[in-house]
């Protein structure tokens, strides 16, 4: 093996399943396999809805749980992590289907995971543990409020109208519902959502999602209800692979949505292993071989007509309670709703509409941790702006917008919040004379040598702020000591603000001396000039007391001091 072949596998390698992913699917192979049925029974209607919602039918609803959900259990990096298609990307897609269409949205996927495996192969998977919390929170909660919005027209049995704007699409399918009622269809989807929400408090164990839609498939059509609309018929099992909705002429078009796909599955994909690894003892995830494997998820489910994909938060939550211990719990949920697939299609496609969209609604209403969001409101004033401007964002514009715009926030009040802790003090400089001096003496070199502590960083966001004082001394003040062994970090901004301020003085006949400079802020120090500005004025010392010497040397030659000396400005000896 060449030695570019040899680097090329040495970084593909971790990335790909091994003998411990084997050996952790014998241990309790009986629970997972337990496990697994659950999360099946409770992804079912969640696929199918997703999939309606999508626009590309409840069929690439299942196609994409089954082949994503097989191959991200395989290949991804969380032993207890279950993939599929959610409502985070369905906010996503409407959009893209609205503009480019069903093979859009294949395309679009197909992209995307290419754009997982680079980011998997760039070792890019660490990076979400810098999302602040508040942003992770108004994500959440903004993509509840769509998945609700997004059910209107299937509750109210309506056409879903026109519109890429989740907001325009449902106040206009209230319009619709208003001008011709189809309460049959609303009465459905509330009486299941109030089924599923009261069930899931008492028992969590239950899946009462499937027991309410399968009520409702049942009572629908023995009651005779009007208006209310099945999902139509499915085809009875997956298609044959194939690459005829790609259209190279369109991938230019559609890199963008790509790029917001594959930004989406990460971070969702990457958020849910940490909520999994969080709700047990020692299970850690590979960011890296997890968006390995949502990467290779995202290649196959658009060959089968499936949706682009990503780890369900919901659905890795119930197979953690179910005791999932490996892959093969999240691997045994996909066989089983690829036997749904072939075996069941007729009976899946006689499901009511409104009775998905109550599913959907209930899962949007479990999506919200009301403690999680008071907690984080009383936490700062920042905190609760960053949340609630993330949660505006994911409702008015799209999802990674939204996420970068409360990034960008956060970083900003953060820097804020780090340059007001940033401060400069003028100290007593008894400690840091030697010797024995008279009162008088103590006097006159309070008059004219001054010393400044700095304490935090200096920085761009505050460097002007940290050094005005010391900038504009006093006019009697000689001497100017800078004590900087409390400065934390220096950038190129902080350390050419602190090279003006010891201009300034210096050409004001005032000598600066620094003391405490760390050898690791020496080089950028260096770099813009203030160490050979300092040498020029009064020099750097290891120690304040050190550099208070040296100017009250300076001081008796100048005779400001007791002492016979030359009338010159005091200099570094």
């Amino acid at each position: 093996m060449s030695g570019a072949a040899a680097r090329a596998w040495g970084r593909v390698r971790p990335l790909l399943p091994g003998r411990a992913d084997l050996d952790a699917a014998r241990r309790d192979p009986k629970r997972d396999l337990l496990a697994g049925l659950t999360v099946a029974v409770v992804a079912l209607p969640l696929a199918l809805g997703f999939g309606v919602s999508s626009g590309l039918g409840a069929e690439a609803g299942l196609a994409t749980a089954v082949v994503a959900g097989a191959l991200a259990a395989v290949f991804g990096g969380s032993n207890l992590q279950v993939s599929g298609p959610t409502g985070a990307m369905t906010v996503v897609l409407v959009p893209i289907v609205a503009e480019h269409g069903p093979g859009g949205v294949l395309t679009v996927g197909l992209l995307a995971g290419v754009l997982l495996l680079a980011l998997a192969l760039l070792r890019a998977g660490r990076c979400v543990r810098y999302i602040p919390a508040p942003v992770v929170e108004g994500f959440t909660l903004g993509i509840a409020g769509v998945i609700a919005l997004q059910q209107v027209p299937g509750a109210l049995g309506v056409s879903t109208p026109e519109g890429d704007r989740v907001l325009v699409v449902a106040w206009r399918a209230v319009r619709d519902f208003a001008a011709s009622p189809a309460w049959a269809s609303l009465a459905v989807a509330l009486g299941v959502a109030a089924i599923v929400l009261a069930g899931a408090h008492r028992r969590p164990t239950v899946p009462f999602s499937v027991l309410a839609v399968a009520a409702a498939t049942a009572v629908v059509p023995l009651a005779g209800l009007d208006g209310v609309r099945p999902i139509g018929e499915l085809p009875a099992g997956l298609p044959a692979p194939s690459l005829g909705f790609l259209d190279l002429s369109a991938v230019g078009p559609l890199l963008a949505p790509a790029v917001a796909v594959a930004a989406l599955a990460a971070l969702e994909s990457l958020l849910s292993a940490s909520v999994a690894d969080g709700m047990t003892d020692g299970e850690r995830h590979d960011p890296d071989r997890e968006l390995f494997g949502q990467g290779l998820a995202n290649l196959a489910a658009p060959l089968f007509g499936g949706v682009p994909a990503t780890a369900a938060i919901a659905r890795t939550a119930v197979n953690v309670r179910c005791g999932a211990s490996s892959r093969l719990a999240a691997l045994s949920h996909a066989a089983v709703l690829a036997v749904v697939v072939f075996a069941a299609a007729p009976l899946v496609s006689r499901i009511p509409l409104a009775a998905l969209a109550g599913v959907l609604l209930a899962t949007a209403v479990r999506m919200v941790e009301v403690g999680a969001l008071r907690a984080m409101a009383r936490a700062t004033r920042s905190d609760a702006f960053v949340l609630v401007l993330t949660a505006l964002a994911t409702l008015l514009l799209d999802l990674v917008q939204a996420v970068i715009i409360g990034l960008l926030v956060a970083g900003a009040l953060a820097l804020a919040a780090v340059a007001r802790q940033a401060r400069v003090d003028r100290v007593d400089l008894r400690p840091a004379l030697p010797g024995d001096h008279t009162e008088e003496e103590h006097a006159l070199l309070a008059e004219h040598i001054v010393a400044y502590r700095l304490d935090g960083p200096l920085f761009f966001a505050g460097a002007h702020r940290f050094l005005l004082e010391p900038a504009e001394a006093a006019t009697d003040v000689r001497v100017v000591v800078l004590r900087m062994s409390r400065v934390l970090t220096v950038d190129a901004t902080g350390a050419l603000v602190l090279r003006d301020a010891v201009e300034r003085l210096a050409r004001r006949g005032v000598v600066v001396m620094a003391s405490g400079i760390r050898p690791e802020q020496r080089r950028v120090l260096g770099s813009v000039g203030v160490l050979g500005a300092l040498a020029a004025s009064g020099g750097e010392f290891p120690t304040t007391a050190e550099a208070v010497a040296a100017a009250r040397s300076g001081l008796h030659e100048a005779g400001l001091l007791p002492g016979a000396g030359n009338p010159s400005v005091p200099t570094r000896k």
